[in-house]
């Protein structure tokens, strides 16, 4: 073959290989490397060695790329193709593998150009071995890479991010000449280190030397102004990109739509999405999430469903937003439809989208369907096992609760394992709500003597609760006096239930009096009040208490009860006739309380809260919205099918005493979601134990 065919030949192969790298076809490749061979023979040239080393290790085909290195004489190994190894063992996430690479290529002395030294810091970043960073920046001020501005850009990202910030911040102040690139990293880790301040300071001070910003720059920005709550800020910046024509580019638009969100402007992020020119699919990702992070629940669902309207695929971070959107809204039923779609689009197995099925059955109620989640998830992080512990500890199974907590801080030597904050809240909560005192105050004091974990607000309250549920309220009110940080509204809140559950009305009095100092506006406080009065007997204070809040211009929130019945969402309020089927609900409820009172069932009449006759007091009990739902329930739901209420309030002891008998009289099992937890009830028997 002539010499200027072999030339043309070997341009061409190459240019073919590098196409299979772009479309990240295998077949593509190898197919092409089979024609090398036939052409070329097995010896190949250097340029035509490190095309290949590279499609093989970018393709994720790492035992290839190294058996082609082997076959590689070593005279032809040049920098480039060592490199060609490295970069595609850490695009591929095999760091490790890429490390050993490097040692290898510096047994055969070559030397790292300012292509390798990007990738070896990237390595070290991703495995946190920052003294690996530090040796690699050393040599790359002996070899003098430092001075180019990628290097050094890299270098600066691997200190951020590996909590070495002073380093970081000498190194940034070090370098020459840096590109917005290095801007945007500057800016993009002090968001991520908890520094948002220090992030706008950054993009002021890129300003005043004269830099362009970017559309990365931009969302960088927006997410410091969101951390931070700087929506002035963020809104000066939005009439900024307005003005320059920024504002169409839909990465920008996204960032804002984002930035909105976090900053509780929801009719801000609504407006930027509706005028966006072209949508793509981090766009609905983002709009998902602002309405789930308002709390807007079904919202979050109706843009998930129009996004799948307009063939958007599924990802991981859309999915996990929607899944936390049915978590608050009790939506078992619309969750494990978004299940079937996880597994369908294969992202099942990301640790996001597990820790989020197992958040959301965990929040649902059903904690068989939460175990199989967590248990099925290829790679598990702290996140996982917080949502179990979770959902241990919204089901009342507090036994079960420590059990996995042990388990976590049996593994110490995994340091994803060593329980966080959340871990505690989790944890202390199941101890309350299990009656679990004592192993309760002693996971307490070892947050801060074994962990050094300051115990918070969250703690405190779960404290208090759990020792006010125990009867120790005293104990309760003593800690509260002791405590290092000001007591919160959910602090005192936990001590009022406390004292209403064991009758303290003058602690009571002194929790409330907190309370309608902190937040005068709310009825719920008052209305504890005025019932814990009320059911110890004392009308004059019950009235008192009401009239004050009448005087007060304050009004008691609309207790309601709802389930969905063939995904129609059924609404009821105490003494409801409204509903279209009332007349067979009153006959269901006549007929379970005849049942019932044969049963053994006696109406909790001291509760009711007005001085009456016991009979109207009977009466007024029959009325409460959870009974309707319920009796609602079983004459529309198939026998056996399981009943799932929601609550907004905290269910009362009658009810619950009641749901229980029916729960054997119709041989159903019954779920109850109120403000507080879960309450499963078959067979007579309620998961809480009676403790709650």
């Amino acid at each position: 073959m002539p010499q200027r065919n072999v030339f043309i030949t070997t341009k061409t192969l190459g240019s073919l290989v590098e196409s299979a790298v772009q479309t990240r076809s295998s077949l593509l490749g190898r197919a092409t490397h089979a024609k090398i061979v036939k052409a070329l023979g097995l010896v190949l040239d250097a340029v035509l060695s490190n095309h290949l080393i590279n499609m093989y290790s970018k393709l994720d085909l790492p035992n290839s790329a190294r058996v082609l290195m082997f076959l590689t004489p070593v005279k032809l190994r040049s920098v480039v193709t060592w490199t060609a190894l490295i970069s595609g063992y850490v695009q591929n996430g095999h760091f490790v593998a890429a490390l050993s690479q490097f040692f290898s290529m510096q047994r055969e002395f070559v030397h790292p150009n300012d292509f390798t030294f990007p990738c070896l810091f990237k390595a070290s970043t991703s495995l946190q071995v920052p003294i690996l960073g530090q040796q690699f920046h050393s040599l790359a001020v002996r070899l003098g890479f430092i001075k180019d501005v990628f290097v050094s850009c890299s270098a600066f990202d691997m200190y951020s991010k590996t909590g070495l910030v002073s380093d970081a911040e000498r190194l940034f102040d070090e370098i020459p000449e840096r590109n917005i690139a290095t801007w945007n990293a500057c800016i993009s880790n002090s968001v991520l280190n908890g520094r948002p301040s220090e992030g706008v300071f950054k993009f002021v001070q890129l300003l005043r030397d004269g830099e362009t910003p970017n559309s990365i720059t931009f969302c960088a920005f927006l997410n410091a102004c969101a951390d931070g709550g700087f929506l002035k800020l963020g809104q000066q910046l939005h009439g900024c990109l307005i003005k320059g024509g920024h504002a169409t580019d839909v990465s920008v638009s996204n960032g804002l739509v984002d930035f909105y969100g976090k900053c509780q402007r929801i009719d801000f992020s609504e407006k930027v999405f509706e005028n966006m020119r072209v949508l793509n699919g981090v766009s609905w990702c983002s709009m998902v999430a602002a309405y789930e992070q308002n709390d807007l629940g079904e919202k979050a669902c109706m843009m998930f469903l129009k996004a799948r309207r307009t063939r958007v695929e599924p990802t991981d971070f859309m999915v996990s937003s929607v899944l936390s959107a049915c978590a608050g809204l009790a939506a078992l039923e619309a969750g494990r439809v978004v299940h079937g779609l996880t597994v369908k689009a294969c992202i099942e197995g990301n640790v996001f989208v597990g820790s989020a099925l197992v958040d959301m059955y965990g929040k649902c109620g059903s904690i068989e369907d939460c175990e199989a989640a967590f248990y099925e998830m290829p790679r598990r992080n702290l996140i996982c096992w917080n949502a179990l512990l979770g959902g241990y500890a919204h089901q009342g199974h507090a036994d079960m609760a420590l059990k996995l907590f042990m388990e976590m801080t049996a593994n110490r030597d995994n340091e994803k394992l060593t329980p966080n904050f959340l871990t505690f809240v989790s944890v202390l909560t199941a101890c309350s709500r299990g009656g679990i005192v004592d192993v309760g105050m002693e996971i307490f004091d070892s947050m801060s003597v074994k962990y050094g974990i300051a115990p918070g607000a969250e703690h405190y309250a779960c404290v208090v609760d759990m020792l006010g549920r125990a009867g120790q309220v005293e104990r309760a009110y003593l800690i509260i006096r002791k405590m290092p940080i000001q007591p919160t509204i959910s602090i005192w809140g936990a001590l009022l239930g406390a004292c209403k559950l064991h009758g303290n009305q003058e602690l009571g009095k002194i929790a409330a009096d907190n309370l309608f100092e902190l937040d005068p506006q709310d009825s719920g406080n008052h209305v504890i009040l005025s019932n814990m009065f009320a059911g110890a007997g004392r009308w004059n204070e019950a009235n008192l208490v009401r009239k004050e809040m009448k005087d007060a211009g304050i009004k008691k929130g609309a207790g309601c009860s709802w389930l969905s019945v063939k995904n129609i969402v059924h609404v009821f309020q105490a003494k409801d006739t409204s509903h279209s089927r009332n007349s067979e609900i009153q006959a269901m409820l006549a007929k379970l309380k005849k049942e019932m009172k044969a049963s053994g069932y006696i109406p909790a009449t001291n509760l009711a809260l007005f001085d009456v006759e016991d009979e109207e007091k009977e009466s007024e009990l029959w009325c409460h919205s959870e009974k309707i739902a319920l009796a609602y329930g079983l004459i529309s739901l198939p026998p056996g099918v399981p009943i799932r209420i929601n609550k907004n309030l905290r269910v009362c002891v009658d009810c619950h005493s009641a749901i229980k008998f029916i729960s054997r009289i119709v041989q159903r099992e019954i779920i109850v979601r109120d403000n507080n937890r879960f309450h499963r009830f078959k067979d007579n028997q309620c998961s809480c134990g009676d403790y709650w």
